[in-house]
């Protein structure tokens, strides 16, 4: 069994973090003793395309975002799923709900128990290898996905080649991406902008000039919330003197980069606002997206982030809230002192995925089954769109054209049922670049707001050159997953302390924090990664 976590279990109770890693890790392929799909002689697989000869129960996973009256697991989409799919072969397909926000509890949780949904899946490849040190995850068969998902294996074959392995053995399979990064907004409210007679920030003095200028008017304050995951909080502190090493030691999405240089621009400048009252007081109780928009719509914040869908409710309690109010989307420069909007860039993959180590043979196999099902034109599509005449027309061009205020039984989620078929695809393409801008201003905005994916796009285009992608590392950075939760509780501590501190405070404070951060194993983090480094056992996307 890989290393586990070493510290205490009180901090990392403390940190309310991962509880699968207190409970310890089942045993790998423990409760999966079928692991063969292969015929007896072993020259092919055998066939299920009648139908299993007994019934067959796959756990498929689903964010569920706490949308009111959505119930992840049980509407329209489920439905449709079991009586076209799974009855065809005879499959019951269950769907697992996984919040967005606490899917490594979750996961965690259910690892420990043996409880894990078939396909264990994360945006973050850093996060995945996690779970696969949890013992968590199977190898994969290729031939065998080929075999039962054709389609799908045509569309990520090169991709599972390339990224797909870890310690030499073919671990991950993963969603098609082609990225679309006007999608991850910040909206800003216009109508507070013209009232204190000021233009469209383009960096970050400009910004704070603004959230000064609110601060005199009575307005609000900038906005902001916890960072607890996905750590990308220190781009806009990115500059053209940083190195690839340094990129390949310090960028990850599970552990933040404290000790980096960037990381300490942030926190300082974050410090200075915070002291000065310009940016929200209480940002450290912000944990969920909800508890930010909710500051943003009631008036008392005048900047969201958020990642847009013609189905969000955000627009509507604004103006429910505050009718005169009016919004513009953010120039992504004005986070950063240069105003260069340095970005997250997404690697060639989606969706990152493995089976679960106790998902035996024929599971295995109706999951393949219905990826290829979903994969399927058709099906992709409606599952993406909806019912047609009731949930979508289509234009000229083919384009699937949402009808407004559409509540009947075939309701898309308020992310347009991403989260269904996300396994399969990141992004809805139409396979042309004009056309799936054309459908994007309509499926990332309510009407009336498609100017705001307009501006999105346009600026995506002024930032192009400064997509940063993360690394990946093809072995295991075993300290990752030793250190990871209590440095994550560590960061959640000192960051916080650090933006709230008297000013006279943080260098020293910093200095301090750094080196217990280091000692609690942050250090053995950049040894490692260096070690792997200097070996070879990494990749640079392009």
């Amino acid at each position: 069994m890989r290393k586990k976590a070493a510290r205490s279990a009180a901090v990392v109770l403390a940190a309310a973090m991962t509880v699968g890693i207190l409970a310890g890790c089942g045993s790998k392929g423990q409760g999966n003793e079928e692991t063969s799909n292969r015929t007896e002689d072993g020259t092919g697989f055998k066939d299920y395309s009648e139908g299993f000869p007994e019934e067959v129960t796959i756990q498929i996973p689903v964010y569920d975002r706490a949308y009111e009256g959505w119930d992840p697991t049980d509407n329209y989409y489920t439905n449709w799923v079991q009586t076209e799919f799974g009855d065809k072969y005879n499959i019951n397909v269950e769907y697992v709900a996984i919040g967005r926000t606490t899917e490594v509890q979750d996961y965690m949780q259910m690892i420990a128990a043996q409880t894990a949904p078939d396909i264990i899946m994360s945006y973050d490849m850093p996060q995945a290898v996690n779970y696969y040190n949890e013992d968590a995850m199977q190898p994969l068969d290729l031939e065998e996905i080929e075999y039962y998902a054709p389609t799908y294996y045509a569309n990520m074959k090169d991709t599972v080649a390339q990224y797909g392995s870890l310690d030499g053995e073919n671990m991950f399979f993963f969603a098609e991406r082609n990225p679309v990064y006007y999608s991850e907004i910040t909206l800003i409210r216009q109508d507070w902008l013209d009232e204190v007679g000021m233009d469209m920030p383009t960096n970050e003095a400009e910004l704070e000039e603004v959230g000064r200028a609110w601060k005199e008017a009575g307005l609000g304050t900038l906005g902001n919330s916890l960072i607890t995951q996905s750590f990308t909080y220190e781009y806009p502190y990115f500059d053209d003197s940083i190195s690839e090493e340094e990129y390949g030691k310090y960028l990850d999405l599970t552990v933040a980069p404290l000790t980096w240089e960037p990381s300490e621009k942030y926190l300082k400048n974050l410090n200075e606002e915070y002291n000065e009252g310009i940016v929200d007081q209480e940002f450290y109780l912000n944990a969920q997206d909800t508890d930010w928009k909710a500051d943003f719509v009631s008036g008392r914040c005048g900047t969201y982030k958020f990642r847009i869908g013609n189905t969000t409710d955000v627009f509507d309690s604004l103006l429910a809230n505050n009718p005169d109010a009016e919004v513009s989307t953010l120039d992504p420069g004005a986070l950063s002192p240069e105003g260069k909007g340095y970005y997250y860039a997404y690697p060639p993959y989606g969706m990152v995925m493995g089976i679960s180590t106790t998902t035996p043979a024929e599971e295995r196999a109706a999951v393949w089954m219905y990826l290829e099902w979903l994969n399927q034109p058709e099906n992709l599509f409606k599952m993406q769109n909806g019912v047609e005449g009731d949930n979508y027309t289509l234009d000229e061009d083919g384009i699937a054209v949402p009808i407004a205020g559409f509540e009947g039984e075939s309701k898309l989620s308020q992310n347009n049922n991403k989260d269904y078929w996300c396994l399969v695809v990141e992004d809805v393409t139409y396979g042309d670049a004009e056309k799936d801008y054309k459908a994007n201003l309509r499926l990332l905005a309510p009407a009336g707001y498609e100017y705001l994916i307009e501006q999105a796009y346009n600026y995506y285009q002024e930032d192009a050159e400064y997509g940063i992608v993360t690394p990946v590392f093809t072995k295991v950075i075993e300290s990752i997953s030793e250190y990871s939760s209590d440095l994550n509780a560590m960061w959640q501590e000192f960051y916080v302390d650090l933006a709230t501190c008297d000013p006279s405070e943080f260098d020293a404070k910093y200095e301090e924090y750094c080196q217990e951060y280091l000692e609690g194993g942050y250090q053995d983090i950049l040894d490692e990664k260096q070690e792997a480094m200097e070996e070879g056992s990494y990749i640079i996307a392009e």
